[in-house]
């Protein structure tokens, strides 16, 4: 059987058509209309990967996201909404989504995306374990990072941008670039880095200062390893 998909989706049309779209191409899905069927099934088994609907009865999309993301870190989450304001988009980032669908949709899309998630979501097979520089530490196969001395808890994205800057350490690494690169299909919107770009900076505080923007071009990392 192929990777384990939670669904939550309130309308049952659009939760009958993802289910059948994403299990025709061998993955395994299991569909909720709220949140509370969701939790239960998180309790006895975890997903590979969860897809939520933003506007859902009870508990919203939102709310789920960070709850997830307390206890993990690394489970890629897809958000699915038909609300288009630049606000909403931007809570479901800094929450932590791992990707944003607005609706109305394609299949194909969606597929597309579905996969390009797992895909990146895959633990590289060989890498060095260990990255330091100044105040902060990588620990790759253990998807750690410990800016002075404390914890940074990153999402799958905040911690694959990480990685692309640090690997490319001292070169500019162009917008579309990393957008392409961590995003897929072309992503072009680049409120979406942005947006990853600050709340890294956030989380890694001194060491964030390593991130640095290069108007008009994009983003590198300036730092000397330890």
């Amino acid at each position: 059987m192929g990777n384990l998909i939670y669904l939550v989706e309130d309308d049952e049309s659009i939760r009958k058509l993802v289910i059948y779209a994403l299990e025709s191409q061998g993955f395994e899905l299991a569909g909720f209309e709220s949140a509370e069927g969701f939790w239960k099934a998180m309790s006895e088994k975890k997903p590979d990967l969860a897809i939520l609907d933003i506007m859902l009865p009870g508990e919203d999309g939102i709310s789920v996201l960070k709850r997830i993301r307390k206890t993990q870190k690394r489970l890629p989450v897809i958000m699915l909404t038909a609300k288009v304001a630049e606000y909403d988009r931007v809570e479901g980032l800094d929450a932590g989504a791992d990707d944003y669908i607005s609706k109305p949709f394609g299949i194909m899309e969606l597929i597309a995306r579905v996969r390009a998630v797992l895909r990146r979501a895959e633990p590289a097979e060989a890498e060095d374990s260990e990255y330091k520089c100044g105040v902060l530490e990588i620990y790759w196969d253990r998807h750690e990072v410990y800016a002075d001395g404390k914890e940074a808890s990153l999402t799958f994205k905040e911690f694959e941008l990480l990685r692309m800057l640090v690997e490319h350490a001292g070169i500019v690494l162009p917008r579309e670039k990393l957008l392409d690169s961590i995003w897929g299909l072309g992503e072009r919107e680049n409120r979406t880095l942005d947006v990853h770009v600050r709340t890294l900076r956030a989380k890694l505080g001194e060491a964030g200062a390593y991130i640095q923007t290069v108007r008009g071009v994009g983003y590198k990392f300036a730092g000397e390893t330890a």
